[in-house]
């Protein structure tokens, strides 16, 4: 049975993946059983075994984002113990997951999330407020081993944190990847670390 629930699992999510492809290519619009049935290359009614419409899909790819997002912050943290550059390669991974999901923002900033369903609007808003977590965490250990600046309010500075990609997101969906969304993050970066590291700390 346990081996039974996770083949059902892993299958679930990559319907969700598909599901993303899809967003991708054709938006919101285009997002329905079928049409998804036909992109994985199955029958309608296997779908329904899995998903028994387009909400439970929907709330299949935002715990999808959520695992993606999580996943992240435990990959840098595994990659160094330096606070500054944990946040330096969660920005950047940050950067990748939107580009390589493009209807991740189609979907975060739909009808179908904001304002359709209150519980996806709070799921929403959790994994946002997790991710402001786990960076307020980051900056916390960052001045407890003076890289960064104690006169500075975390809190504040993890919300400024995302604000160094999330405009820029919604510029590059936009414009349809026209806006280097890559090269912003990278000097976002920059002016960001240098306003909150301890001056007497070098860079590298």
């Amino acid at each position: 049975m346990a081996f039974q629930r996770l083949q059902s699992e892993i299958r679930r999510e990559q319907i969700a993946e598909a599901a993303l492809r899809l967003v991708g290519d054709q938006g919101m619009k285009g997002l329905s059983l079928a049409a998804l049935a036909r992109r994985v290359g199955i029958v309608p009614s296997a779908i329904y075994r899995h998903f028994k419409g387009k909400e439970e899909l929907l709330d299949a790819i935002l715990e999808l984002f959520q695992k993606k997002v999580l996943a992240n912050v435990q990959a840098v943290k595994a990659e160094t113990r330096n606070p500054l550059e944990q946040m330096r390669r969660l920005l950047m991974r940050h950067v990748e997951l939107i580009r390589e999901n493009e209807a991740l923002p189609r979907i975060i900033f739909s009808e179908d999330v904001h304002h359709r369903s209150s519980a996806r609007r709070s799921k929403l808003l959790g994994i946002i407020k997790s991710l402001l977590i786990e960076v307020e965490s980051m900056l916390r250990e960052g001045q407890r081993a003076g890289l960064v600046r104690k006169d500075l309010d975390p809190t504040t500075l993890a919300l400024v944190f995302l604000g160094l990609f999330q405009p820029a997101a919604v510029l590059w969906h936009l414009s349809h990847g026209e806006f280097d969304v890559t090269r912003h993050a990278r000097r976002a970066w920059e002016v960001f670390r240098r306003g909150v590291e301890e001056s007497r700390v070098e860079k590298g």
